[in-house]
């Protein structure tokens, strides 16, 4: 009785409830518009959740956008497919003093697809509206129900940088028998407001500043308050589903979702048997496998109702020779299935800026699947959408991450590949000749393994105009550069990439009087410098940790002294470690060495301005330059 008298009243609401406010820009606490591109007024999601299978959520929201940089806050839309309805929806606009200027109703809403390029039937009501004027308020009302209930949308009170909250909050209703559950993440200095009546939960939050963004900031979700909802027992596209601990809810994702989508024709089978007939090692097959994925695939999205979290069929797969992230890791593992390997289908959050399955949460989590067969006690992890990975290569997009690990009994959260610091490597070693008339003229091979290789073994498919723009691009510190012969040699059984670069510029070694001035490194220059904040606010991540080496042997012109060379160098922080050598050979030939090495972490806001300056003695160290003066 208590959820029908809750869902009765949010149908009896008049829709424009909230349109009584005073949106008048005044009233706006001044502490709200300090670095702020826009202010949330008001944002209440109220949710009730009448059974396994119906949610409805009804939102009102009202943004003042302050200028142009302000529109992305507006949020003025909502989703909907076959499991999910759109019951009403409208939108009013207000003037800087709050007097309403225009109303838009359902109908004048517009309609699209989730994106171009994928197979989706969610598609999006949108409002198109251009403002004639700054700042205003909209004034958004929705109500939306919903089959799944898999997904209770996440609370999270401060929305983005440069923006302000007065005022936010969540109520949801929920029978007992469902399991509901929730998290709160972050909220630190953020005030959260707690009830509980009966089923209902009421979350708030008031008076929030915007922050600026700031360099090297953690990714936003780990910094910024929110709050994740979940059930226990939840319904997914005419699927019943079960979250009490990751071990249950990875076996129901194995029964549910993956069970009975592994078959695949005869013919298929006998081929893939005969391709591996004559290895005897596991790695050495599935990585036969794997290229034969890659060969016979390619990626594309699909978001069609079950098949949104569904792997296709293998055998359509196969036929079709396409699939999204699901149906790809799971047609390999259906393939490495007939040849006697085992392989783990897995969730995880695919992106550079990594993010965690909740540990400490269960729940529907995750936009990405992947593969990991299990060798020799450790995981070995396949990225199959990908048509020019190496086989066991993860790269930025998944690596160093915690992931669900789907069982046949049970789910299990593990960590997916760490590529430290000293994994991450580049190797260089060159020589190069300055003539008396200040040209250079060498060459450099350089060896990429780890993460530097992951940004690197793109290049081996590139033309000949593109090297040339990323190396003039890479070696800006040259100016009047030439490149003689690129070469390029990716490696993809040994995960490294080299290059054979032969170059040459004039006016390289600048000529004053009888001198030639020019900086000893020429080919490896760091004169990147993180911002100086008068006030750094945020901590700062250094996410990906790497190994530099650089050995140059530089022969120098007949007839010149060396007058001035840097001395050596070795500077050690917390966060890494810079070295340099130089060691004069003879009057015309000298060598450079460098190391340096940066350490992955996350770091208080007050360490900051160490790391920058860190930065910037290694910038000025590899400016250091060589005097050479004429005999």
């Amino acid at each position: 009785m208590i959820l029908r008298t809750a869902l009765l009243f949010i149908a009896l609401l008049p829709f424009n409830v909230f349109a009584q406010e005073n949106y008048s820009v005044a009233t706006i606490p001044a502490n709200l518009t300090e670095n702020t591109n826009a202010v949330i007024r008001t944002d209440q999601t109220d949710i009730i959740i009448t059974s396994r299978k119906l949610m409805v959520i009804k939102t009102v929201r009202a943004v003042t956008v302050l200028n142009k940089l302000g529109l992305q806050y507006m949020d003025d839309g909502e989703y909907f497919d076959k499991s999910t309805t759109i019951k009403a929806i409208e939108v009013n606009i207000y003037d800087e003093n709050g007097a309403p200027i225009k109303k838009i109703k359902r109908k004048d809403f517009k309609e699209r697809a989730l994106s171009e390029g994928s197979i989706t039937d969610t598609k999006i009501l949108y409002m198109d509206y251009t403002p004639v004027q700054y700042p205003f308020t909209i004034l958004f009302n929705s109500e939306v129900e919903t089959s799944n209930t898999a997904f209770i949308p996440r609370w999270s009170p401060q929305k983005g940088s440069f923006v302000s909250t007065q005022k936010s909050g969540i109520s949801i209703t929920c029978p007992q028998d469902l399991g509901f559950k929730y998290k709160d993440y972050n909220f630190g200095d953020v005030a959260l407001n707690k009830t509980q009546a009966g089923n209902t939960l009421n979350l708030s939050s008031e008076n929030i500043p915007a922050f600026r963004s700031e360099d090297y900031s953690p990714s936003f979700y780990k910094i910024t308050p929110h709050v994740l909802f979940g059930l226990e027992k939840f319904h997914l596209e005419g699927v019943d589903g079960e979250a009490a601990t990751w071990g249950s809810f990875g076996a129901w994702v194995y029964a549910s979702l993956l069970t009975g989508t592994d078959e695949l024709p005869v013919e298929t089978q006998n081929k893939i048997k005969s391709l591996v007939s004559t290895e005897t090692d596991v790695l050495k097959k599935a990585s036969i496998v794997y290229k034969y994925v890659q060969s016979k695939t390619r990626y594309v999205s699909i978001q069609l109702g079950i098949g949104g979290w569904k792997p296709m069929l293998a055998k359509d797969v196969d036929r079709l020779g396409y699939g999204d992230c699901k149906a790809l890791s799971n047609y390999t593992r259906a393939l490495l299935k007939v040849v006697d390997i085992d392989a783990y289908y897995a969730i995880i959050y695919g992106d550079t800026n990594k993010r965690d399955i909740r540990e400490d949460f269960v729940s529907m989590q995750g936009n990405h699947a992947v593969l990991a067969i299990p060798y020799n006690g450790q995981l070995v992890w396949l990225e199959c959408t990908s048509q020019t990975a190496p086989f066991g290569f993860q790269g930025d997009f998944t690596d160093n991450r915690m992931a669900l690990l789907v069982k046949p009994e049970k789910g299990e959260i593990v960590r997916t590949h760490v590529y430290n610091a000293t994994g991450n490597t580049q190797i260089a070693k060159g020589a190069y000749t300055i003539t008396d008339a200040g040209l250079l003229s060498g060459g450099v091979q350089i060896v990429s393994k780890g993460l530097q290789y992951d940004d690197k073994y793109y290049m081996e498919r590139e033309s000949a105009e593109e090297l040339d723009k990323a190396y003039k691009s890479r070696f800006r510190n040259i100016n009047n550069l030439k490149l003689k012969k690129t070469g390029i040699v990716n490696n993809s059984d040994t995960q490294e990439l080299t290059e054979d670069i032969t170059l040459e510029a004039e006016g390289y070694g600048n000529k004053s009087g009888n001198r030639i001035l020019f900086a000893i490194n020429a080919f490896n220059q760091s004169s990147s410098v993180p911002q100086r904040y008068r006030s750094r606010k945020l901590p700062f991540e250094i996410r990906t940790g790497f190994y530099d080496q650089d050995e140059i042997t530089i022969n120098l012109p007949a007839g010149f002294t060396m007058e001035a060379k840097p001395e050596n160098t070795t500077i050690t922080e917390k966060f890494g470690e810079y070295k340099t050598e130089y060691k004069v050979i003879s009057p015309t030939q000298m060598v450079y060495k460098r190391t340096l090495i940066v350490n992955d972490g996350s770091y208080a806001s007050s360490e900051y301005e160490n790391y920058r300056l860190f930065r910037e003695k290694i910038a000025r160290n590899d400016n250091a330059k060589v005097v050479l003066v004429k005999n």
